[in-house]
């Protein structure tokens, strides 16, 4: 079968691999649709960051070149020994986070806490952009029947977006800011508004996005390159109970910081390509917090209930499909270079 792999920094092939079947405990899927996430992005111009290269990894025992792809659905194509509650035919979603289920975090049922952390598509596996992924049953979930199955896969980015505000302090009736409008940065927009946010103030310089952000419901939408983003929001909110950094941009950070009130909140979203600073007196001074999350835990039955109620819709979010065969040119690159683009999708081949 047809499948793209990383093979490198700005080096991903589409080549043919066997096709993988199933063992015991697992459910082989019938790709439909993956999207191009910002951590393929990462991988592709500055990794590895999750792509295991000099040794494999413990949970998928695999290493470069691996098949990418962690956005992903389809249909269920073949059972492997032992696995119940599938049939053949369902329609599903897929969780991709390899986790170990024995360290100290698992134990708790903080499995995106593993110690070994890894993802399907990132770390090794069977990954979404091929014909056919392999993957254990329990990361395997039936789809309502009322989502298209270009919704399935955007279940696993509003994952992320809907764990995020989880984690924040954000109450009904708070205001927030989001730094980025990418696809995961308008992800989180909805799930404020899911939690009542009373004003969302996205920061971000693609004129394009910053429409799609006030489309999907946010307060303003904010050109850091023609307003300082901090003064701007500070001058309509005198700061924000909790901010968003989903941009990866280390100077971004501590503008994240600076439009939050007193005792206010900033969230890093975005996986780092580096470092980034910021004045530990901006966090001590006004007794604000910073927290961090990753992925996502047990959110996957709510965000397929809450696309159902009309929330993270494909529709408005997807700008282009393109075909395994075009996902450098159209995909990777369109995407380094079209800061219009919120979510490119890949057909899978039949």
């Amino acid at each position: 079968m047809k499948a793209a792999r990383w093979h490198g920094v700005k080096d991903i092939r589409v080549e043919e691999i066997d096709t993988p079947s199933p063992g015991p405990g697992e459910v082989a899927i019938k790709v439909a649709w993956t999207g191009i996430c910002g951590s393929d992005l990462h991988e592709y111009l500055a990794g590895p960051i999750f792509v295991p290269v000099e040794k494999f990894h413990p949970l998928s025992h695999d290493k470069a070149p691996i098949t990418m792809g962690h956005e992903y659905c389809g249909t269920v194509s073949e059972l492997g020994a032992g696995v119940t509650g599938f049939s053949l035919g369902d329609r599903v979603a897929i969780e991709p986070i390899f986790a170990c289920g024995t360290c100290t975090a698992c134990l708790e049922g903080l499995y995106n806490l593993c110690e070994s952390l890894g993802f399907v598509g990132l770390s090794g596996g069977h990954g979404g952009f091929a014909a056919t992924s392999v993957v254990p049953a329990r990361m395997v979930h039936k789809m309502p029947d009322a989502l298209s199955m270009e919704q399935g896969a955007l279940v696993e980015p509003a994952a992320v977006a809907l764990h995020a505000v989880r984690m924040s302090q954000i109450k009904a009736g708070d205001m927030a800011a989001v730094f980025g409008a990418g696809p995961i940065g308008l992800l989180v927009v909805e799930a404020l508004r899911v939690a009542g946010a009373s004003a969302i103030h996205v920061v971000e310089p693609s004129p394009e996005r910053r429409a799609k952000a006030l489309e999907l419901g946010a307060t303003s939408a904010i050109d850091p390159t023609a307003d300082d983003p901090v003064a701007a929001i500070r001058a309509t909110t005198g700061g924000v109970h909790v901010a968003f950094e989903v941009t990866g941009v280390p100077r971004v950070l501590p503008q994240c910081i600076d439009s939050t009130r007193h005792e206010g909140q900033t969230l890093i979203v975005s996986i780092w390509e580096g470092e980034a600073s910021f004045n530990p007196n901006t966090a001590v001074l006004k007794e604000r917090q910073l927290q961090g999350t990753i992925a996502y835990r047990n959110v996957y039955p709510a965000v397929m209930e809450l696309m159902v109620q009309g929330y993270f819709s494909a529709e408005k979010l997807v700008t282009k499909r393109i075909s395994l065969d075009e996902i450098v040119d159209q995909g990777f690159e369109a995407l380094v270079a079209e800061k219009s683009q919120v979510k490119i999708l890949v057909k899978a081949p039949d």
